[in-house]
C-alpha cells in the first residue's frame, strides 16, 4: 500500500503547481519533494505529471485521473483527524459507570449530578454491580470506570487509585442498649443475631476473614444482599448490622441507629476506581477521574 504522505506531496504539487511552492506549503525542502513524486510515480507505474518550464501539470493519462479521487480521499483523513481531535478535548459521548447502588448513593451521587450539570451532552449509564461483576464488565470492555471494594489483585485490570475509606462497624437499635456502654469484646457478638451482606461480597469476605484471625466466628442470622435492607432491619431490633459507618451515617447523627463499639475493631477498607486495561481514555472518561480526584472542586 502506498505511504499516504506521498499522496498528500502530490496533492499540494497539484494545487501548487510547482515543487518549489510546494515544498514551501508542505514545511519540506524541494529534494523531498521531488523524491515523494518520483516514488508515488514509480510504485503507481506510471507519469503522474508532465515537466514543463511553467512548472508540473499533471499528466492527461495519469495525476489528471486520480487527482479528484485523492482530493476526496484526503479530506475525508482530515476530517477523520479533526473528529479525532474534537474527541479528545470535548465531553461527548457514553460513559459506562460500574458501581454498587450503596457507592453510587453515599459517594458518586454528587459528582454523577456536577458532571452531568458540566458536560450535559455526555450520557452517564450506571451499571450496579458487585466488585466481581464490575471487574468482568471492565474486562470484557463493556465498563469504562468501576469502583471496587479493596483490596484487589488483578493484573487483567488497571487499578487506579483509593477513593473512599471505609470503616466497617456494627450497629443497633436501643433495643440492644446493654452493649453500648464503652467497649465490648468482638467475640461476644458471636452470641447475637447479626445481620451481614451475602458471603459472595467482598465486604463479608473481609469481614469473616479478619474474625477468623481472631479465633472468632462471626454467623449471621440473616444475610442480605442490600445494605439498605440491613439498615432498616437494624432499625426496627431484628438484630445488630454490620456496616460501613459512612453508609450510616445519617441515622447515626439522628440516633435510629447507634454504634456497638469492639475490641478489636474492624480494618478500615476503601473503595478503589478501575479501569480497563489497556483502553484508551476519551476526554469525557478523564474528565470523570479528574473531578474524582480533585473531590468534586472544579
Amino acid at each position: 500500500m502506498v505511504n499516504l504522505e506521498l499522496y498528500r506531496v502530490f496533492y499540494a504539487v497539484a494545487k501548487c503547481g510547482s515543487l518549489t511552492k510546494a515544498a514551501e506549503e508542505l514545511y519540506i525542502s524541494q529534494p523531498a519533494v521531488s523524491q515523494a513524486i518520483k516514488q508515488l510515480e514509480i510504485q503507481l507505474g506510471g507519469q503522474l505529471f508532465n515537466r514543463t518550464h511553467k512548472g508540473m501539470e499533471l499528466s492527461e493519462t495519469g495525476g489528471k485521473q486520480i487527482f479528484a479521487t485523492v482530493e476526496k480521499a484526503l479530506k475525508l483523513f482530515d476530517e477523520a483527524e479533526n473528529k479525532y481531535s474534537e474527541l479528545k478535548d470535548t465531553a461527548t459521548g457514553i460513559i459506562r459507570i460500574c458501581a454498587s447502588d450503596t457507592v453510587s448513593t453515599h459517594f458518586l451521587l454528587p459528582f454523577i449530578k456536577k458532571y452531568h450539570e458540566k458536560y450535559p451532552d455526555v450520557n452517564l449509564i450506571l451499571q450496579n454491580c458487585t466488585s466481581s461483576e464490575t471487574i468482568e464488565l471492565l474486562k470484557s470492555k463493556k465498563g469504562d470506570i468501576g469502583f471496587v471494594n479493596l483490596p484487589i489483585d488483578d493484573s487483567d485490570i488497571n487499578l487506579m487509585t483509593a477513593v473512599m475509606q471505609l470503616h466497617d462497624t456494627f450497629v443497633a437499635s436501643d433495643k440492644f442498649s446493654e452493649l453500648m456502654q464503652g467497649t465490648v469484646d468482638l467475640k461476644r457478638l458471636q452470641d447475637y443475631p447479626l445481620l451481614m451482606l451475602e458471603l459472595s461480597t467482598a465486604t463479608r469476605q473481609a469481614i469473616v476473614s479478619f474474625a477468623h484471625s481472631q479465633g472468632i466466628h462471626l454467623h449471621p442470622e440473616i444475610e442480605l444482599a442490600s445494605l439498605e435492607l440491613m439498615t432498616e432491619l437494624a432499625k426496627s431490633g431484628i438484630g445488630i448490622a454490620c456496616i460501613p459507618r459512612e453508609f450510616v451515617k445519617h441515622e447515626l447523627e439522628e440516633g435510629t441507629l447507634k454504634e456497638i463499639k469492639t475490641s478489636p475493631s474492624l480494618p478500615t477498607r476503601a473503595v478503589g476506581l478501575a479501569l480497563p486495561k489497556n483502553e484508551s481514555m476519551t476526554f469525557a472518561v478523564k474528565e470523570f477521574i479528574r473531578m474524582i480526584n480533585d473531590g468534586g472542586k472544579n
